[in-house]
């Protein structure tokens, strides 16, 4: 018997490699001498670095760079075993850097991407898959591309400062200085984000709150982000507003794509490709999965379990996904293949309980749920 281990993490309270090692001693313990494969993934969001590292191998690698405040913050990213860099915007531009009573996007900058990026392409990186969630910015991907060498200035021909509040400033952009390294770097960017750059769908409008925008704030910021939108794009060559993802991160995603010519895919299925999945799928019998909690949107959106799912619909392996909880749609999880869906919470408790005894909750759902498929085994 072979099983293949592709869980997310549970966020707060399980990484995905915890999970693929308790899958991993419930298997030896149920299905004794079963071949295992652990492959923990993510979406792109937290925890993708850890992840891709286990999966592949790799070097674990830290670098000063400029937090969203101006302040010095430390970014973690890895070179995996094949030359590429696995990177998350958070680490260096994230949210939880900003405590909730300084939040306003207006003072963010995404300088700590720019200057993590170029870190990767100075130890001679060519192949870089960034995951852009969790984002404080709202830059339009301006302080990123400064610290690559882009310069933008206003009127009086002055360096404009990159940050939010800056972007109705800009006069000029100017990319003929952007890191040579560049012209021959493939950017992957991880981003289930489909909003466009402006309007009441785009970046400002629909994800400035979480980061502090107020209603007076968001207007500034988006006519601001238009102005810019406009100037970057003429002179970029190309429209970088309208694009499906031009919208994440605070606008990260049309600097990204509309001005490095990065390619934007799916968290789960860039990911999936970057560890070879399709592949190490050959003669599994059954796969593991999960997250934190599915849902609807799981199905809809593609998050891990649907990801994994899918892949293994494809050559017919039967998928379980091990979860803290299961919400409305999650079923929807049964129409793309022949699957089942385990709860770890075991009896009625708090959400406070759940988190606190994640582990032990989950190796009990394994046993569960390893058990009742060797009782299937044996149906005749």
């Amino acid at each position: 018997m072979k099983l293949i281990f592709a869980p997310d993490s549970f966020k707060g309270s399980l990484s995905a490699l915890e999970s693929c090692d308790i899958l991993e001693r419930v298997t030896q313990r149920i299905f004794p001498g079963a071949q295992t494969i652990a492959v923990p993934v993510a979406d792109g969001g937290e925890g993708t670095v850890d992840a891709l590292l286990r999966a592949m191998g790799g070097q674990r690698v830290e670098t000063p760079v400029t937090g969203p405040l101006g302040e010095q913050v430390t970014a973690a990213w890895g070179l995996l075993s094949d030359g590429t860099a696995v990177m998350e915007m958070a680490q260096a531009s994230g949210l939880p850097y900003v405590p909730a009573d300084l939040r306003d996007p207006r003072k963010a900058t995404s300088l700590g991407t720019g200057e993590m990026i170029a870190e990767a392409l100075r130890r001679g990186v060519r192949r870089i898959l960034i995951g852009i969630g969790g984002s404080a910015t709202n830059d339009g991907g301006m302080g990123m591309l400064t610290a690559l060498g882009a310069r933008f200035t206003d009127a009086a021909g002055q360096a404009v400062q990159p940050v939010g509040v800056a972007m109705k400033d800009v006069a000029q952009a100017d990319f003929s200085s952007l890191l040579p390294e560049l012209r021959e770097t493939e950017i992957t960017v991880i981003c289930d984000v489909t909003n466009p750059l402006l309007g009441e769908n785009g970046a400002t409008f629909i994800y400035g709150p979480q980061k502090g925008a107020t209603p007076e704030i968001r207007d500034e910021l988006e006519a601001g982000m238009a102005h810019y939108a406009q100037v970057v794009s003429a002179a970029a060559g190309r429209d970088i507003a309208n694009f499906p993802g031009a919208g994440a991160a605070g606008g990260l995603g049309a600097a990204l794509k509309g001005v490095l010519d990065a390619e934007l895919k799916s968290g789960i299925d860039a990911v999936l490709d970057a560890v070879d999945f399709d592949t190490k799928l050959e003669g599994v019998d059954l796969a593991v999965t999960g997250e934190g909690r599915i849902d609807g949107q799981s199905v809809r959106f593609g998050k891990v379990p649907v990801g994994v799912a899918k892949r293994c619909a494809a050559k017919c392996i039967p998928t379980v996904a091990i979860v803290g909880g299961i919400g409305d749609g999650a079923e929807g999880l049964f129409d793309l293949c022949e699957s089942t869906i385990m709860t770890t919470v075991s009896g009625p408790m708090s959400l406070e309980k759940a988190m606190a005894d994640a582990p032990a909750l989950y190796e009990y759902a394994a046993e569960r749920l390893f058990r009742a498929i060797r009782i299937g085994m044996k149906l005749k």
